[in-house]
């Protein structure tokens, strides 16, 4: 007996097919039946939602504060919000600020500035705080506008819908880094977006589109936002398990570089760190001294004490069903 294909394998194949945009309703149909794995895929696919609501968003806030207002004001904004104790504070206070960045884009749709900070915001607001049935159109707009920016930033990007992957990474060559900005926001909005649309099945054979983006920014500047490419890199790496195309060796690397970078201030890292590798590889030493260092450190840390606030509460949940998963 034959085994069926596997989830990388449906992955490739629906990437193929989504790529070429000629396909017919009983073509994807009849590719969709074959994906015996598919259950594996989305589940992935879903637990990006968490990874995303506290390994990313430090920097998404800062930039989006900077790039909106300019100066000073964006600096106390900014300030006012990564330095919040009260995470549901900020998350009452969020969509007055999706208001705000909407009306500005719509008198500069052109500006790459605005435009990855909306898709950086949205991306923020539609996986961190958004209900289900709201997340879906809140990221598809913060993917919009992170197609937008890197299109307005380079010119070349604006013809990347549809490539295969082989051709796609080559054009990511063309990126430099004053275009890093744009980017990272293209990458995270898509991600975010991915997230909330996980049950199409689609979505799954994206995500090596995403990681090459990233793998580009990386290249670009690795200590870009003290570290976090690094974390988004071990979170994808750590999410899959080695028969599915995970590399765990990788994401530890990735995992232990974001942890220098930020010189260990942000916590976020080490819970993603243990709840990704240590859980996949089943290193309970390593996952418990993990989240027992983030609940003993302190959660102050200038434009990170919002997230790391939130990591705790994680940790202290991670720390507790540490019993029953190992």
């Amino acid at each position: 007996m034959s085994a069926g294909p596997s989830s990388t394998t449906c992955a490739i194949s629906a990437a193929r097919l989504h790529a070429s945009k000629k396909i017919s309703a009983a073509r994807l149909h009849a590719s969709k039946k074959k994906c015996n794995a598919l259950g594996a895929g989305r589940a992935f696919l879903r637990s990006i939602a968490r990874a995303l609501a506290i390994a990313g968003f430090v920097p998404l806030l800062a930039a989006s504060c900077s790039s909106l207002i300019g100066g000073k004001a964006a600096d106390t904004l900014s300030a006012a919000i990564l330095n919040q104790d009260d995470p549901a504070l900020v998350e009452s206070g969020v969509p007055a600020y999706l208001l705000l960045v909407d009306g500005l884009i719509s008198q500069s749709r052109d500006n790459v500035a605005l435009l990855s900070a909306g898709a950086q915001l949205f991306a923020l607001y539609g996986s961190r705080f958004a209900p289900p049935e709201r997340a879906t159109a809140l990221t598809a707009k913060a993917r919009r506008y992170g197609e937008r920016a890197i299109c307005a930033a380079h010119e070349p990007a604006c013809s990347w819908d549809g490539l295969d992957h082989t051709r796609f990474v080559a054009e990511l060559e063309g990126v430099d880094r004053k275009d890093l900005d744009a980017l990272y926001s293209y990458a995270v909005s898509w991600l975010a977006h991915l997230d909330a649309t996980s049950e199409d099945w689609t979505a799954v054979a994206e995500l090596p589109w995403v990681e090459a983006a990233l793998n580009r920014a990386l290249a670009l500047d690795e200590t870009y936002e003290r570290g976090a490419l690094h974390g988004y890199l071990g979170i994808l790496n750590a999410l899959r398990p080695p028969a599915l195309g995970g590399k765990p060796d990788v994401a530890r690397m990735h995992f232990e570089r974001a942890i220098e970078l930020s010189e260990g201030r942000d916590l976020s890292i080490k819970v993603e760190y243990a709840r990704r590798y240590a859980r996949l590889v089943f290193d309970r030493e390593l996952h418990d001294r993990l989240l027992e260092e983030v609940l003993a450190a302190p959660v102050d840390a200038p434009l990170m004490t919002l997230f790391n606030v939130l990591a705790r509460q994680e940790a202290e949940i991670l720390l507790a069903s540490g019993k029953e998963y190992f």
